[in-house]
């Protein structure tokens, strides 16, 4: 019996050790050296501490104006996103077999393409001359032509496009656990369709919506391909901020302290917004 015991008590820590030998690995040995190095000098006294990376983050006001740019997409693109995915969302869990098949293909489809190639399909869509410079001259909205490259708005459009599968696949997870006699009550109840929405669907798939909200909102701060190629040299993020460092001035220790600040920004604005919408998705 005690053999047995002992046995059993094994067992999580012998399916927790792969995924967690990985992540050591993967992830905290990697984001230790980069710690390492935000705070290390480099040149003729290397291998001092030193909190001069961190001081130049802070005293150029380039960086902290590319910081608030970073910070201010990733929110308006997830308030999009959750805007957009969850109607979209309650619109494919009540469709039919088929037609829910089709939509979620149809969300899942741009996920098996690369982000760059659907990324150079946006530049065709936003540049000078483009498609949208063609529709909105066709339509008599326009003179001449329009371009949404190298501007913020193009880079809203085109990570959206990118980020929106995540919301919805989530929220929908959710909602498919949800049971339809809910709403059925609050119909027969007197509620509306849209206060039946308001008042039942909504706070029920409120985990759902925050997991895909986080999930957005940490892949947009972080997000590097798509703002850099339709944003360009004139709109940099975080993200190319630190590849211009590592790859173009071979400043590794400032790249690392822009690294380890966006990590720590990351985790300041989600940990309270896990718990937050933690507490009221048991509430409900």
């Amino acid at each position: 019996m005690a053999s047995a015991s002992r046995s059993t008590n094994r067992e999580p820590a012998f399916l927790l050790t792969p995924g967690l030998f990985f992540l050591i690995i993967a992830f905290f040995f990697p984001t230790f050296l980069l710690l390492a190095q935000s705070v290390l000098t480099v040149g003729p006294d290397a291998g001092e501490l030193t909190l001069e990376h961190y001081q130049k983050a802070f005293a150029d006001s380039f960086y902290a104006g590319v910081a608030f740019r970073t910070l201010r997409l990733a929110l308006l693109i997830t308030l999009i996103c959750l805007l957009i995915g969850f109607p979209l969302a309650i619109i494919i869990s009540r469709a039919s077999r088929i037609v829910r098949s089709l939509l979620i293909l149809m969300i899942v489809l741009p996920l098996m393409t690369s982000v760059v190639i659907r990324t150079f399909g946006w530049l065709v869509i936003l540049g000078q001359g483009g498609v949208l410079s063609w529709v909105l001259q066709a339509l008599g909205l326009v003179d001449g032509t329009v371009s949404l490259m190298r501007t913020e708005a193009g880079i809203v459009i085109a990570m959206v496009q990118v980020l929106l599968p995540f919301m919805v696949l989530t929220t929908l997870g959710n909602l498919n656990q949800m049971s339809p006699s809910l709403e059925e009550a609050a119909r027969v109840m007197g509620a509306g369709f849209f206060r039946s929405i308001w008042h039942v669907t909504l706070p029920m798939s409120a985990p759902g919506l925050a997991s895909g909200a986080v999930l957005v909102f940490a892949l947009s701060i972080s997000s590097f391909i798509t703002p850099s190629l339709v944003g360009g040299v004139r709109l940099p993020v975080i993200a190319s901020s630190i590849y211009q460092q590592m790859t173009g001035s071979f400043d590794w220790g400032f790249g690392a302290a822009l690294s380890v600040l966006l990590l720590g920004a990351t985790l300041v604005l989600m940990v309270p917004y896990l718990i937050a919408t933690g507490r009221l998705g048991g509430r409900s």
